[in-house]
Order: C-alpha cells, then sequence, then structure tokens
C-alpha cells in the first residue's frame, strides 16, 4: 500500500481517500482517464473529485466549486500555472490547485483537499 501525493508515481490497484472516518475505497486506477475527473460521495455527504492528470498523478480535492455551490470540479480542465497543477472551475473558470485546493485567482477561497493512496 502506497500512500500519494501529487509527487508520487501511480501504480495499480484501488485509489482510496482519506476520509474523517478511514480510507474510503474510490475506484481502480485503470478507471480513471488522464485529464478527467470523477466525482465521490463521502459518507458525511460531502462530494470529493478525483483525478488523473497526464503524467499519471492522482489527486482529489473537494468538487462544490466555492463561487456557485455547484458540485462541477470534477468537470473542469486541468492545466498548469507556474508548475502548479489546477482545474479551471467549468463554470466561472476559477483555477483550484490540485495540491492543496487553494483558489489560484481569489486567496479567500479554497476547497479541502484529501489524502490518496493505491492499495
Amino acid at each position: 500500500m502506497t500512500t500519494l501525493t501529487g509527487l508520487a508515481p501511480v501504480l495499480t490497484g484501488t485509489v482510496e481517500l482519506r476520509t474523517s472516518s478511514g480510507w474510503l475505497a474510490v475506484c481502480a486506477t485503470a478507471d480513471l482517464e488522464p485529464g478527467r475527473g470523477v466525482a465521490v460521495l463521502l459518507p458525511d455527504g460531502a462530494q470529493a473529485a478525483v483525478f488523473k492528470d497526464s503524467t499519471g498523478r492522482l489527486y482529489a480535492i473537494g468538487n462544490v466549486d466555492p463561487f456557485t455551490g455547484a458540485g462541477v470540479l470534477c468537470h473542469g480542465l486541468l492545466g498548469s500555472a507556474g508548475g502548479r497543477p489546477y482545474v479551471a472551475s467549468p463554470l466561472l473558470k476559477q483555477r483550484f490547485a490540485l495540491a492543496d485546493g487553494r483558489c489560484l485567482d481569489d486567496d479567500a477561497a479554497a476547497v479541502a483537499s484529501y489524502p490518496l493512496r493505491v492499495s
């Protein structure tokens, strides 16, 4: 079992997201497509978005866009700015860092970030 950050290599197996109640199985690594996200409903009712970038790195951040309240970040476009990977909201286009959930366009906004592992 390997705990992943945005800098760790991707392995084959089951992607698990850490929640307040423990590790939650999300999907097989093979089910994630580079450049696309998937939405995950967490046990507490919150939503997460899990992404695989073009290099195979995995990230998990909150799925709800704080500017609109809509659960849409999993549908956003991936990119990078200054070497920092981000997802751009499909609605108002604010960019959220995949490593920590901070909004790159508004210092007052952020979404949660979640540790991942592959087991």
